[in-house]
């Protein structure tokens, strides 16, 4: 069973940059595809971004293409949102997930899910 953690999330103000971390424990991330999502007060879960197990591969959504960057750390065995230019609209809970089998912008796709941690972006 892979647990997933992130961390990194914060206050920030717009324009501002942030970093956000997924750790996996129980199992590596290397062979998974990972992805971030976003929840925002009231809104349904939304695709952020999505790299594949094999690395290089990625997939952005268009409203946070070219500001935000996702990758690993094979190293720390890790995955990583880099987060600049952030605007009051990227306000929400960001959840990272994991799987074996799929690379998607799907949630519904991935198995396993961490609890989010929660950024906010001041005006």
């Amino acid at each position: 069973q892979v647990q997933l953690v992130e961390s990194g999330g914060g206050l920030v103000q717009a324009g501002g940059s942030l970093r956000l971390s997924c750790a996996a424990s129980g199992r590596t991330l290397r062979y998974y595809a990972v992805g971030w999502f976003r929840q925002a007060p009231g809104k349904g879960r939304e695709f952020v971004a999505a790299i594949r197990g094999s690395g290089g591969r990625t997939l952005y959504a268009d409203s946070v293409k070219d500001r935000f960057t996702i990758s690993r750390d094979r190293a720390e065995d890790t995955a990583s949102l880099q987060m600049n230019s952030l605007k009051p609209d990227d306000t929400a809970v960001y959840y990272c997930a994991a799987d074996r089998t799929t690379f998607t912008t799907m949630s519904d796709r991935y198995d396993h899910w961490g609890q989010g941690t929660q950024v906010t972006v001041s005006s």
